[in-house]
C-alpha cells in the first residue's frame, strides 16, 4: 500500500508540476530541499509571496 501512495502521489507532482515521472521519482526517493525561487521553477509553487501587507488577519 505504501508503493501504491509514493507512486500516485508522485504522478500526481508529476502531473501538476510539469516534471518528468522519471525526476520526481528520483527527487522523492531522497531528502530534496528547495529555495523558494526553486520551489517555483521546479512547480511546485505559483510565487513567492515577500508582501504580506494586503493579507488579513484570520479570526
Amino acid at each position: 500500500e505504501i508503493l501504491y501512495l509514493k507512486d500516485t502521489l508522485n504522478g500526481l507532482l508529476a502531473e501538476h508540476t510539469g516534471q518528468p515521472l522519471d525526476k520526481i521519482a528520483e527527487d522523492t526517493d531522497r531528502d530534496y530541499f528547495l529555495s523558494p525561487a526553486e520551489a517555483v521553477e521546479y512547480g511546485l509553487i505559483d510565487r513567492v509571496v515577500t508582501d504580506t501587507s494586503s493579507f488579513t488577519a484570520a479570526g
